[in-house]
């Protein structure tokens, strides 16, 4: 049988890779995989035809290209950084370029050193720039209009003798690669740039208006800690240009950009917003404000908080949901942290042993990280408020640990103190300085649909239901369509029964129930009212159900849990309901 002769020929080689891959999968794998997929096809692979290569293969973050000439696969390099840097892409690629003989395989892919150094080469230049082997200067010196730069000898791992390289640079007289910058790593948390509104009036006052309104969104949505936001000087730098919505992602290093407009006419004023992925190009949230044109400052502040408090949700939504879709393997603390959070919402004992279950593993990663402390004493508040602690003074002394943890490293985050006012409203009853904490969350974020909500509770607990009504309401006319919405309403019943305005707290209830039907302290709120109203029936179905979802329930036991023993007309109506003693 005569041998098989190892056919090998000399070829230019093109390895490319994306930048931080395995960081942008865990922060959005599918998101990240979609770009990668555009980046090849918009990309990479027209740029090679027009070059004569040929795409040996790709991998999940990387291609291999065979050229014929060392300066095709030069040129080919450029024209694909160049793309990118003009905001092709969101993506950042390192590629290296080596002239070697390979090996070509039965099925037409190729082996060798020659890919080998290729790929190597890629692995050290710089994000966003081209290194090249000796072998491929030694062709393309003063053929292409690029200057270089000497790296010096390179020791590439597996490679037994040392590389020279070259970087390809900018130079002054010729026709320069695009300024290959690396665009800055998106932030380990959700990130956003407020873009200038357009001014469509043509109306020089509005433009002040419109300058006005995106100064105070910004501000407004820097005061969430969970936030990352651009700064002002930052974002306008785009003012007066036509953008792409990824090219400023890019540039700015943020995952959601907020863009819109502002026109005049009869004397009212017309906003529009809307909310992009950067990455993908995803519309996540659209809307058309208009107001009367009468108090130009009062007007801003009112769509700054229309704004904000339509699209903060709608961010944390999205982020908890990039965070579901990921693998077990790639989860970071914050993911644990937001798919905790999403179990909280439930408010259900399944939920909460979830929540405290995703906390602890984020603590385990992170042990300061007070936004999951925070929420992990809240859970075990509620576990015990709840009736579903198995062992309440274990759940009870882990509810204040946790929200003293919180405290100590960040006393001046506004969700971390509003969730530690309620937590300590429950479980330790010190309302001065509950009520002080709440007051703080507030004063520093009065945008945050949890700090109001969670001062509603604050204000019910120490006996002041007209202050807690009108912190439920602020914080729903914020949030109206908020995963929490339940725990508002239920709170609000409460204090309308404590101002016998019992046929409100009946409404406030139902809404309640129709969000989360489960929930026993919105029975609880029905049961009182219909009782003080005589609708007995009502009253005793409540209380019925009641009982299904809290088999335990006695009014003494419930006030030992943490419930409101100043709220004298809840617990007279839910005697009144017949529930046990």
């Amino acid at each position: 049988m005569t041998e098989q002769r190892v056919q090998r020929r000399l070829a230019a080689i093109l390895a490319a890779d994306v930048v931080g891959y395995s960081a942008l999968m865990q922060r959005a794998e599918e998101a990240t995989y979609a770009e990668f997929e555009r980046l090849k096809h918009e990309v990479i692979e027209p740029s090679l035809s027009r070059h004569d290569g040929r795409l040996i293969k790709t991998t999940g973050d990387g291609a291999l290209a065979e050229f014929a000439s060392p300066s095709a696969a030069v040129r080919c390099a450029v024209e694909i950084q160049q793309s990118i840097a003009a905001g092709r892409s969101s993506l950042n690629l390192r590629i290296g370029v080596n002239l070697g003989e390979v090996i070509v395989g039965a099925d037409g892919d190729l082996f060798g050193d020659g890919i080998n150094i290729a790929v190597r080469l890629e692995g050290v230049a710089d994000p966003g720039g081209i290194l090249i082997s000796e072998k491929v200067y030694s062709e393309v010196e003063g053929k292409l209009d690029v200057g270089f730069e000497d790296r010096g000898e390179q020791q590439l791992k597996n490679i037994s003798k040392p590389v020279r390289a070259y970087a390809l640079c900018a130079e002054l007289h010729s026709a320069p690669i695009e300024k290959l910058v690396a665009a800055p790593p998106l932030p380990d948390k959700p990130s956003i740039a407020v873009l200038p509104f357009e001014n469509m009036s043509g109306d020089p006052e509005q433009e002040y208006f419109a300058d006005g309104m995106v100064e105070e969104i910004t501000t407004a949505l820097s005061r969430f800690k969970w936030l990352f936001v651009i700064a002002r000087n930052s974002s306008f730098t785009f003012k007066g240009k036509a953008v792409d919505v990824k090219e400023v992602g890019r540039r700015l290093g943020v995952r959601y950009v907020l863009e819109g407009s502002v026109r005049k006419a009869a004397g009212k004023v017309r906003i529009t917003g809307q909310l992009v992925d950067a990455i993908t190009g995803a519309h996540i949230w659209a809307d058309r404000f208009e107001r009367d044109l009468t108090d130009v400052f009062a007007l801003q502040d009112e769509v700054t908080t229309a704004v904000v408090s339509a699209i903060q949700p709608k961010l944390l939504q999205t982020e908890i949901a990039l965070a579901a879709r990921r693998g077990p393997e790639n989860l970071t603390a914050y993911d644990f942290y937001l798919r905790a959070m999403q179990q909280n919402y439930l408010t259900t004992r399944e939920g909460l042993a979830e929540a405290l279950r995703l906390a602890r593993r984020a603590l385990e990663l992170d042990p300061r990280f007070g936004s999951v402390a925070a929420l992990a004493g809240g859970c075990h508040m509620f576990n015990v408020v709840l009736g579903y602690a198995n062992d309440p003074q274990f759940e009870r002394k882990e509810a204040v640990r946790l929200f003293r943890l919180a405290l100590s490293v960040d006393d001046s985050d506004p969700d971390t103190l509003a969730t530690a006012a309620m937590t300590s409203a429950f479980m330790v009853g010190d309302s001065e300085s509950e009520i002080e904490m709440a007051d703080r969350a507030v004063a520093l974020n009065p945008n945050s649909y949890l700090a109001w909500a969670y001062r509603g509770w604050v204000y019910g607990v120490a006996g002041q239901p007209e202050e807690a009504i009108r912190s439920f309401e602020r914080a729903i006319r914020m949030s109206p369509v908020d995963p929490l919405l339940h725990r508002s309403f239920a709170g609000m019943g409460y204090a309308f029964i404590e101002l016998r305005r019992f046929d409100e707290a009946i409404v406030a209830g139902k809404k309640a129930l129709r969000q989360n039907p489960s929930f026993p302290p919105a029975h609880r709120c029905l049961a009182s009212a219909f009782a003080h109203l005589g609708r007995n029936a009502e009253a005793r179905e409540a209380a019925a159900r009641l009982l299904e979802f809290d088999p335990t329930f006695a009014i003494s036991a419930w006030i030992a849990r943490g419930g409101k023993s100043n709220a004298k007309l809840l617990i007279e109506g839910l005697r009144k309901a017949g529930l046990p003693e």
